[in-house]
């Protein structure tokens, strides 16, 4: 006959019970979200890497030619010497080295069976919107008014575009954003249409952009 405690419990279930207890409005996530996370927030950050070490090469020696400067458009030199490089009064890549590490932080808790709360899963969301406009004004900078493209920066858009998209369909799904049901069935069943439609028609907007450099 099993001894029971002085709570009435038999020794050992009460912490058993509490340890697997979740915490009240804690949301984990499946090992794809994970992944996705780390995969995408390991690109950004080694994107944002080189693109700091070549900007100090720049700083040492105006006439440093990046490795990615391979003809007038794709020339990223001209990019890190703009003005929109610097928006914040420092390199924007510096930022990068901060965020992209978080998402893969984030990305590697979720794979570790972390669960958090609904203002955190709302955080990662805002965070990951504001690199979304962020790198969409820097699309439009680089394409219209630099004239010139970076393929490092191309990775970080690519990477923070996805990161976003699969964010924003986890939380839709789950109900940590309020969705009508046709909504939350749609980012359930179609959550890679969304990144691949955009990332689609940035690339409709760099091969119109130099049609006659890409076809000449």
């Amino acid at each position: 006959m099993a001894t029971v405690n002085v709570r009435g419990g038999v020794p050992g279930q009460r912490q058993e019970e509490t340890s697997g207890r979740e915490a009240p409005g804690a949301l984990g996530a499946g090992r794809a979200l994970a992944w996705v996370l780390m995969v995408t927030g390991a690109a950004g950050l080694l994107a944002a890497w080189v693109i700091t070490i070549d900007k100090f090469h720049l700083l040492e020696d105006s006439g440093f030619q990046p490795g990615c400067s391979l003809n007038p458009v794709v020339s990223c030199g001209s990019v890190m010497k703009s003005e929109q490089a610097a928006v914040f009064g420092f390199p924007n890549p510096m930022l990068g080295l901060v965020t992209y590490a978080v998402v893969v932080a984030v990305g590697a808790g979720l794979l570790a069976g972390a669960r958090y709360r609904r203002w955190y899963w709302l955080g990662l969301n805002a965070g990951t919107l504001f690199g979304t406009g962020f790198c969409t004004w820097l699309m439009y900078q680089s394409l219209y008014e630099i004239n010139a493209l970076c393929l490092w920066c191309c990775l970080a858009w690519t990477a923070t575009l996805v990161m976003f998209w699969y964010v924003t369909a986890h939380n839709v799904r789950h109900g940590v954003i309020p969705a009508p049901a046709g909504l939350r069935t749609f980012f359930g069943d179609f959550a890679f249409a969304p990144p691949v439609l955009h990332l689609g028609i940035i690339g409709m907007l760099i091969l119109t952009r130099w049609w006659d450099f890409w076809t000449g």
